[in-house]
């Protein structure tokens, strides 16, 4: 709620002042010829109910005028709507589940765990931006399409895990989803952010010749390197339950920066948990958009109310006046 008119809450100084003026002359102006010793006997008397609801009438019309004196401020209702006048950011995120995956040399959680979790953080950071997720091993799908339903799309994420598809890499595949899902975007910058532990060794499609496919339509490719290179502790299931094994870890550095560089974005190098976050905050602050909000005010008038009151207060002190608190002489 606002008010059209706010200074005009400055006669309620005048409107207090009269009524306050008007009480005090109606108590101290003289009725008839004083008789001696009257004012004695007269102040010996207890005050009864009608004399005590007499003097109170005045604060009925303070509180009238008090009304009015807000109804010529003219309170107003405030309905608000903002509408966004820019899009911001189509991002696509595709996400390695291969088996290599569950290599624990982000103790004490395996890989995809923390990519999942600092994935969350980022899309947490995005207001405006429609994000879209896309999975791969050794094929690829889209797991959620571009929204701006982040709760939605938080729930599909914590729904990916090992074995949904046939075990491998296909990094171009993966791509070339991507940059299908940005196909019909209309955003001004479109972006895919791919985060994998290894090498391609699947898939028909070539990640450089995905690369050159995203650099034509305008998609820029951020491409991030997960995990330590060398041997690395690897949870490897057996008849006799989960036994761990040191097994060799090589990520594919050479084409995962052919491909960032082919299409203007950049490579990064995750070899910790806390160094994949400060990479999302990275691409966060390179990727931010700028986006212009319009918002749009509806006033509904509030007048009548204050009025009615008023009115209200007004014929209750008429009534009362002459009713039941009426002087009898």
């Amino acid at each position: 709620m606002r008010l059209a008119y706010p200074l005009a809450l400055l006669l309620l100084l005048p409107a207090v002042a009269a009524v306050v003026a008007g009480w005090w002359f109606s108590r101290h102006r003289r009725r008839g010829v004083p008789v001696a010793g009257l004012a004695f006997v007269a102040s010996g008397l207890p005050a009864t109910w009608r004399t005590r609801a007499r003097a109170a009438l005045p604060l009925l019309r303070l509180l009238a005028l008090a009304a009015l004196v807000a109804a010529v401020a003219r309170p107003q209702s405030v309905a608000t709507a903002e509408r966004v006048a820019s899009s911001g950011i189509d991002i696509v995120l595709a996400l390695d589940t291969s088996g290599s995956m569950r290599a624990e040399d982000f103790q004490p959680d395996n890989r995809l765990t923390v990519a999942k979790r600092v994935i969350r953080d980022f899309i947490a950071q995005r207001h405006t931006d429609r994000i879209g997720l896309v999975v791969f091993a050794g094929e690829s799908f889209t797991q959620c399409p571009l929204t701006l339903d982040y709760p939605m799309l938080d729930t599909l994420l914590a729904q990916v895990d090992f074995g949904i598809l046939a075990d491998g890499t296909a990094i171009g595949t993966a791509i070339a989803n991507g940059v299908n899902r940005l196909a019909d975007s209309k955003a001004k910058s479109r972006i895919l952010i791919l985060l994998t532990d290894g090498e391609n060794n699947a898939g028909p499609i070539d990640p450089i010749t995905a690369a050159k496919l995203a650099a034509g339509r305008g998609v820029r490719v951020y491409t991030i390197g997960v995990g330590k290179e060398g041997m690395v502790r690897m949870p490897v299931q057996t008849p006799f339950g989960v036994r761990y094994q040191r097994l060799e870890s090589h990520i594919d550095e050479e084409a995962l920066k052919r491909i960032a560089e082919t299409t203007g974005g950049r490579y990064f190098r995750a070899d910790a948990a806390d160094a994949l976050a400060e990479i999302f905050t990275t691409i966060d602050k390179l990727e931010k958009s700028e986006v212009a909000v319009r918002a749009y005010h509806r006033y509904g008038e509030l007048f009548p109310w204050p009025v009615a009151a008023a009115l209200a207060l007004l014929l209750i002190e008429v009534v009362l006046r002459a009713g039941p608190l009426a002087v009898v002489g």
